[in-house]
């Protein structure tokens, strides 16, 4: 994929080989060996700074979730596997993020964060994107976030749960705001209706 290429929603995911930290182990992992599954892949900037670690530790938390409903995580950013390392065996209260659930990915030649289109030019660091990628390696969702401020895990467990409902009644979609449960809406003008009826 070229520079100029933008990778959009509903394309094919591009694949990567890269050292992952695992269970404070370092693993090469391979996008493409978790077809059939989801994958939600969250780029942060750097390790040991300010506003990765809430983040990290917040998907790690709540890695069961995503676990039950067929998802991996995977986090990236440009660091090197040995830093990943240094940073998951630092505590949380010192700045670290300590043990973590999923596997945290080194991209030091930032060739994922390229082809993902998330490098920023400027720091040389990748911005805040997520990517939520089908079980056919198909992404279904892109959100890239400035440096500044982290995302919600909340959501991005939403968009997956209204990914997977849609993908498994190809008949509905899913109105702003869905969440598990919801009603859905038909697309069709007349039977859409039905929905806006109800609400």
């Amino acid at each position: 994929m070229t520079h100029h290429e933008c990778l959009r929603v509903g394309q094919a995911a591009p694949d990567f080989t890269a050292t992952a930290v695992v269970d404070q182990e370092f693993k090469t992992i391979k996008l493409s060996d978790y077809r059939g599954k989801y994958v939600v892949l969250f780029f942060y900037p750097l390790d040991f700074t300010f506003v990765c670690p809430t983040e990290i530790t917040a998907f790690s938390d709540r890695y069961e979730e995503f676990k039950t409903i067929n998802t991996e995580v995977l986090g990236v950013s440009v660091d090197s596997e040995f830093s990943h390392l240094a940073w998951i065996q630092t505590d949380r209260k010192s700045g670290g993020v300590g043990d973590l659930t999923y596997p945290l990915v080194s991209d030091i030649k930032k060739d994922i964060s390229e082809a993902y289109n998330v490098l920023d030019p400027d720091g040389g660091v990748a911005l805040r994107g997520l990517f939520i990628i089908d079980k056919d390696g198909i992404v279904q969702h892109a959100t890239i976030n400035n440096l500044a401020f982290g995302r919600n895990v909340d959501e991005a467990l939403r968009v997956l749960q209204a990914i997977q409902y849609v993908q498994a009644n190809p008949d509905e979609v899913c109105p702003a705001g869905w969440q598990p449960g919801d009603k859905t809406m038909n697309p069709d003008p007349v039977k859409s209706k039905e929905f806006f009826a109800a609400v």
